[in-house]
Parts: C-alpha cells; sequence; structure tokens
C-alpha cells in the first residue's frame, strides 16, 4: 500500500512540475520576443499583449535556426495557432494570446497545446498566407518573366537580322555606283585624252603652207575638227554626269 501510495504521489509530483513548466516552444518564443537586440525583426506590440514579426525573411533566415533547429516562417505559425495564438492584424504578422503577455512569463505554463480539428482549419489557413507573403517569387511569376525574356530574345534577333539584310543592300547599292562612276572616269580621261590629241594636230595645221596669206585646207581637216567637236560635247556630258 505504501509503494503504491508513493507511486501515485510522484506521478501526481511529474504532473505537477509538467503543468507547471511552459513547453519549450513557448519558453523559446517569449525568450525571442523579449529580446531587444531583436526588435526591429521581431518584438512586443505597443500595448505588449502580443507580439509583431517584422522582418518575416529575416526572422526566418536568421532568428528561427539558433532555437528551432528550421528556418521554416509556416512551421512556426502552425505551432502558433496549435497552442491559441491569433493573427490579429491583416497589414502584418501581429499575434495575441490572452496569457503571453510582456512582462508576465509566469503565465506560458497556463498556455495549452490545442488538439481540435477545427484549429488544423485555422493553420492550414495561415499557412497558406504565409507561403504567399514569404515566397521571394511566385513560380507563375518566373515562368511569365521567362516567357517575356525569350519574347524579348526573339525580337532582338529578328531585329538585328532585318538590319543586316538592310545594310547588305545598301552596300550592294553602293558598290554598284561606284562601278558606274570608275566607268564614266574612264572614259572621261579616254575623251581627254583624245581631244588633247586632236589639239596638238590642230597646232600642226596652223603650220600648214598658205597662199596669199590664206591657209590652204588640208584634205580632211574638215572631218577632223567635227570629230574634235563631238568629243568635246562628249567630255562635258560625261563632267556633267560625275558630278551629280
Amino acid at each position: 500500500m505504501e509503494s503504491m501510495a508513493s507511486d501515485h504521489h510522484n506521478k501526481g509530483l511529474l504532473e505537477y512540475v509538467r503543468k507547471s513548466t511552459p513547453p519549450p516552444f513557448l519558453l523559446k518564443t517569449y525568450t525571442l520576443v523579449e529580446d531587444p537586440a531583436t526588435d526591429d525583426v521581431i518584438s512586443w506590440n505597443a500595448d505588449g499583449t502580443g507580439f509583431v514579426v517584422w522582418q518575416t525573411a529575416e526572422f526566418a533566415r536568421d532568428l528561427l535556426p539558433k532555437l528551432f533547429k528550421h528556418s521554416n516562417f509556416s512551421s512556426f505559425v502552425r505551432q502558433l495557432n496549435t497552442y491559441g495564438f491569433r493573427k490579429v492584424a491583416t497589414s502584418r504578422w501581429e499575434f495575441c494570446n490572452d496569457l503571453f503577455r510582456k512582462g508576465q512569463r509566469e503565465l506560458l505554463h497556463n498556455i495549452r497545446r490545442r488538439k481540435t480539428w477545427a484549429n488544423k482549419q485555422q493553420t492550414a489557413n495561415t499557412a497558406a498566407a504565409v507561403q504567399v507573403e514569404v515566397s521571394p517569387q511566385p513560380q507563375e511569376s518566373s515562368d511569365e518573366d521567362q516567357r517575356s525574356s525569350s519574347t524579348f530574345s526573339s525580337s532582338g534577333y529578328n531585329s538585328l537580322v532585318d538590319e543586316n539584310k538592310r545594310l547588305r543592300k545598301e552596300n550592294g547599292v553602293l558598290s554598284s555606283e561606284l562601278r558606274s562612276m570608275k566607268r564614266k572616269c574612264k572614259d572621261l580621261l579616254d575623251l581627254v585624252a583624245k581631244y588633247a590629241r586632236f589639239e596638238k594636230e590642230d597646232e600642226d595645221e596652223d603650220a600648214s603652207p598658205k597662199l596669199f596669206g590664206v591657209r590652204l585646207e588640208v584634205a580632211g581637216e574638215r572631218e577632223m575638227k567635227r570629230r574634235a567637236r563631238i568629243i568635246s560635247e562628249s567630255a562635258s556630258i560625261l563632267l556633267s554626269q560625275s558630278c551629280k
């Protein structure tokens, strides 16, 4: 009988200790909120009736791994919900529990873990909201950016191809004009050479014999003058064309 009574007493003592000791999750969370060094990331709200996670990304990356051995903000929120915390603001991550108050750590042992199915639904909804806010970039947005980048690259390539075709066409036109100018210049030089030759022949004609002061016309002289006139006119035409 004494042994049974002792066992019952020990069980009662252990149960008392268990109930009077706050769960580790609550103690760690309270420690984070109380630490003034992390107030820019997580801190009490204005009246000390709840706490606010100001920087969710930094909180998950820098603080969670130190005390909870993970960096999953959604998991942290699910734990809060199982202990009866409520998200009380829509514009920020503010959580409240009537027994989680600034300067009243002794109230933590009264917070009990809830196991109702209704709480599971609330946890799922809150976790879904966390995923939307914390996720750095949705996959759909990433796919859209990738499609936009691909479209831009294709459009840029097509523009370069069109520009290259246009430049090649212009280069062909310029090459054709250059060849035409070279041909005209060659013809012009040939005409100038012929004209110079006929001018020399005219000078020689001045030395032809004269009778009573009148120069005697040499056979073929009129034809030579006609040809010289034609050459001069052709040279003028080529000069005018080459300057256009």
